[in-house]
């Protein structure tokens, strides 16, 4: 798969598949060019194979085409190979429908069921654009989802309700924290948009609390590339350029790389959002969470969080939230 955005900011793709399998090939290889429309009709063909319904592989096909075309191409068709092989092995549920547990008027708790990220995602940034309306804050949680794509698609969702939006979530322990050498957090990104007088002019942030994901370091050892400083570190826990070394059972470095260039932050950071999502929801965090694209049926049981807070909401209305009404440091 070859994603080359045109000038005139039209998304092309160019698409080379063999026969029960998507094969990568370099672009120049590749003898057609192919519309957004078609690519986001050839994903969803992809998800329907594998018996996603219609509607979850529409979701799922809108996020993947957002994030190529917002230049974020580790999140893109880079992964519909992973989200196919998901479904058909039955490790995510395509057709499960995510499940309210318990609200008040302000929070929720919900359940993923195993579904889809993007489908349980939208249905918890819907949600809580919904309680933001009403009660000026909506706060929601989520377990039991998988891989939901770029976090920034959710948050940029309250925009056109003139909310402020926000989204978490954990992942697969990938990143090594800072002074060790086994990767016990995950990329566990933040993602933050703020509505302005136009759309052009809002706010929008979306990071990794590592210093880049890993789909970038995959996009790297693919062109055959070396990686910057301050990416991975190898076996060991030393840093290296080297993707084959970090993919090989190193491990990615937090969000500004060496403790000399401050990566302890991104450590903090990235412990801060399996606090609201891994600890709030009573789910896994950290390395309790299934390793990345782990053989077998074993479940990703991800974690998330969704919030919309409108103009007057004030700060207070974070406070002391638990939408599962237990005792979150336990007995």
């Amino acid at each position: 798969l070859f994603f080359c955005p045109a000038a005139n900011s039209r998304a092309l793709l160019s698409l080379s598949i063999s026969v029960g399998k998507m094969a990568f090939t370099n672009g120049s290889e590749l003898p057609n060019i192919v519309a957004v429309k078609e690519v986001h009709a050839f994903i969803v063909r992809c998800m329907e194979a594998v018996g996603t319904p219609s509607d979850h592989a529409g979701e799922l096909a809108k996020g993947l085409v957002a994030a190529d075309s917002r230049g974020h191409y580790s999140h893109g068709l880079n992964r519909l190979e992973m989200y196919v092989n998901e479904v058909k092995s039955g490790q995510c549920n395509g057709k499960a429908k995510p499940e309210i547990m318990k609200q008040t008027a302000a929070t929720a708790f919900v359940d993923g069921k195993n579904g889809i990220g993007f489908v349980v995602g939208n249905y918890c940034m819907e949600l809580a654009i919904v309680k933001a309306k009403e009660a000026g804050i909506g706060w929601v949680t989520c377990t039991g989802s998988n891989h939901y794509g770029i976090a920034g698609q959710y948050a940029m969702q309250a925009l056109d309700h003139g909310l402020l939006g926000m989204s978490f979530t954990n992942s697969s322990p990938l990143v090594v924290p800072t002074r060790a050498k086994q990767n016990i957090l995950g990329t566990n990104p933040i993602a933050v948009a703020a509505p302005a007088c136009s759309k052009e002019d809002s706010f929008v942030l979306d990071m990794a609390t590592s210093t880049a994901a890993l789909g970038k370091i995959e996009m790297e050892r693919r062109k055959g590339n070396s990686i910057p400083s301050g990416w991975g570190v190898d076996s060991s826990g030393k840093e290296s350029l080297d993707p084959n070394a970090v993919l090989g059972g190193g491990g990615l470095m937090p969000l500004g790389g060496s403790e000399l260039t401050a990566g302890y932050k991104g450590y903090g950071l990235a412990m801060m959002v399996d606090v609201f999502c891994g600890i709030l929801s009573g789910g896994p965090f950290a390395h309790h969470i299934r390793k990345w694209q782990a053989a077998g049926t074993s479940v990703a049981n991800l974690v998330g969080v969704s919030l919309g807070c409108g103009p007057n909401a004030g700060y207070q209305c974070l406070c002391n939230v638990n939408p599962l009404g237990t005792d979150i440091c336990g007995s």
